[in-house]
């Protein structure tokens, strides 16, 4: 990499950062490029050139927390040995970041209203390639029922999404965590070939 190219990443990363703590801290609209730049040394120009704007550096931050959601999330089914109760512990970790204040307030309530539907962000997809492959897997082994494995991955992925919307959005999140993971692992399971009584 050229020192040009070492310097802009390296700006990207400082902004990222600088972004990250400042919209957890204060959220997205109360957020100030100004502020935030000059923290960083940089001027609103490399924000400009690196994002093309305010919005554009939300999704970089979104894509960067929700991204290593997703490994969080995969290294807690990864340790279950299993890859059925692996996908329910990876889908059950999601929820439950839900409770993050970081996560929280940047990715789950303040990307939405600022980038639209979650389930088209690009960290989304790999996600969603992901479970494709373990629900596939999981088919082929006799675990799950026959279904088609892309919408058994989709609905399995929009109901972890959905039930974290639902926790970081609600004024008792502590209180509706329990809920949203039970629910979300009895609708999964309702995949299995031999659902467990």
């Amino acid at each position: 990499m050229n020192k040009r190219a070492e310097k802009m990443a390296e700006n990207r990363a400082k902004l990222i950062s600088a972004a990250r703590k400042a919209f957890a801290e204060k959220g997205y609209a109360a957020a100030s490029m100004d502020d935030l730049t000059s923290t960083v040394g940089l001027t609103r120009g490399a924000l400009y050139h690196n994002f093309g704007d305010k919005r554009g550096l939300l999704a970089a931050v979104v894509d960067q927390i929700d991204s290593e959601m997703a490994l969080y999330a995969q290294k807690a089914g990864a340790e279950t040995g299993d890859d059925w109760q692996g996908l329910l512990a990876e889908g059950t970790a999601y929820i439950e970041m839900a409770l993050d204040p970081e996560i929280q307030r940047i990715v789950l309530l303040d990307g939405p209203a600022v980038l639209g539907d979650p389930s088209q962000w690009p960290s989304q997809n790999s996600c969603l390639q992901a479970t494709i492959q373990i629900v596939e897997k999981l088919i082929s082994q006799g675990i799950m029922k026959t279904v088609d494995a892309e919408a058994a991955a989709r609905l399995l992925n929009g109901a972890a999404l959905n039930a974290a919307l639902w926790v970081a959005a609600s004024p008792t999140p502590e209180e509706v965590l329990p809920l949203a993971v039970e629910a979300f692992q009895a609708l999964a399971s309702g995949l299995l070939n031999q659902p467990a009584r």
